[in-house]
């Protein structure tokens, strides 16, 4: 059997958001050293809510460059992340910004503000000496507008979606399925898990295998267990720990 492998994947990473993660890095550490190394891909983003702008934070910059000279990845997850587009127009724009969630920044706008965010997020990353590779947009919505500014900046390599990334600047689609839950209720929760468990089944001979973990899962104790029971759990059946940008590349070779 070709060799498999699991991305650990970080949402919503900010200076405000650390402190929820704080325990379950530690725990992923701990897991480290009895496993071997788990390179984790940070999802940053550059201010969140429009407040907490990670240039003006000394010990988080630390912190993630400490996890870069570990063999992390830093890619660059929207500007905001906050929707702060015009009101819903159509039954089906409400479900998207309003129930499926709140923070699809990247949904609706226009190429020339999508451009500008991620200029804005590719300088930060200049300015603190971070290598860049891929762009993530909130709950991976993205303007029709979004992805015509991806495609004209090449040093972006690529963005994703629930199922796939997508190479830049085509949006090859490669297929990498993952596992995400809704946390923000006690119904959302377990319907997670189960929807979690199945597509665990369905998937457990793809090449790649993402877990998309995000702050507030970090407030539920079954969650969290959840998350570092699984990953064990893929670590024991044989999958290698990778970065996207890494397992990309093994991809292209």
């Amino acid at each position: 059997m070709a060799e498999r492998f699991l991305a650990l994947v970080l949402h919503d990473v900010s200076p405000a958001t650390w402190p929820a993660y704080r325990d379950f890095l530690d725990e992923v550490d701990a897991l480290s050293r009895r496993t071997g190394p788990i390179p984790i891909t940070w999802l940053v983003v550059p201010e969140w809510h429009h407040g907490n702008d990670c240039r003006r934070d000394p010990a988080f910059r630390n912190r993630l460059d400490a996890r870069l000279a570990a063999g992390d990845e830093l890619a660059l997850h929207g500007y905001y992340h906050s929707d702060d587009g015009p009101p819903p127009r159509t039954p089906r724009e409400y479900f998207m910004r309003r129930i499926y969630t709140v923070e699809g920044e990247f949904q609706v706008l226009g190429e020339s503000e999508a451009l500008a965010r991620i200029d804005d997020g590719i300088a930060m990353f200049e300015d603190l000496g971070w290598p860049l590779a891929g762009f993530v947009a909130p709950a991976w919505l993205m303007s029709p507008g979004t992805r015509r500014a991806l495609a004209r900046r090449p040093l972006l390599r690529y963005t994703s979606g629930p199922r796939h990334l997508y190479q830049l600047p085509d949006f090859t689609p490669v297929h990498a399925p993952g596992l995400v839950w809704s946390s923000r209720s006690a119904w959302r929760r377990g319907m997670s898990r189960l929807v979690s468990a199945a597509r665990r089944r369905r998937h457990r001979s793809a090449s790649l295998l993402r877990l998309g973990v995000h702050p507030i899962d970090m407030r539920y104790p079954g969650a969290r267990h959840y998350w570092l029971q699984t990953l064990a759990e893929l670590i024991a059946e044989g999958r290698r720990p990778i970065t996207s940008r890494d397992w990309l590349a093994l991809q292209a070779d």
